[in-house]
């Protein structure tokens, strides 16, 4: 009778907290990516664009530098999918929905920083990803995005 709860605990308790995990992941994130959505509808008044310069007609009375960051780590769930589809191959999409709602994110941000200055759009809009996870067998992986770009304020 030992032996076979030794065995329920051993087998049952990874897999139990590996669903937990998988439960509390998905929820987080369906929140948050709602939470982007809810965000970037209030954000559609601000323009943004990469074009270095400003667009024609635009007279610009001043500009400033804007940026938005934001660090994103992933769950075990996603980390063990994705150590599992490293060994067969191909595309790692847990880790893809993760760089989206990072980048998402730090834009969202950067846009926020625009509007609480008064500008009217963000031009030159660039990112910049650093990976923060550590490399070794516990680590989990986490990626920086930053969004930077220049907000102007168009003259009325």
């Amino acid at each position: 009778m030992e032996a076979v709860v030794g065995i329920i605990l051993n087998c049952g308790l990874p897999v139990l907290l590996v669903l937990i995990g998988l439960g509390v992941g998905t929820a987080v994130e369906r929140s948050h990516l709602h939470d982007l959505a809810r965000r970037e509808a209030a954000l559609r008044g601000i323009g943004a664009t990469n074009l270095r310069t400003v667009p024609a007609g635009m007279r610009v009375v001043s500009s400033q530098l804007v940026s938005g960051s934001v660090v994103i780590g992933s769950d075990y769930f996603k980390t063990l999918a994705a150590g599992l589809r490293k060994i067969i191959g191909g595309e790692l999409r847990s880790f893809e929905r993760m760089m989206e709602r990072a980048r998402r994110e730090a834009l969202c941000r950067m846009l926020e920083d625009a509007q609480r200055l008064g500008a009217t759009a963000v031009i030159n809009v660039r990112y910049e990803t650093a990976n923060i996870g550590g490399m070794g067998p516990n680590s989990m992986p986490m990626a920086e995005v930053v969004a930077y770009g220049t907000a102007v304020f168009v003259a009325r």
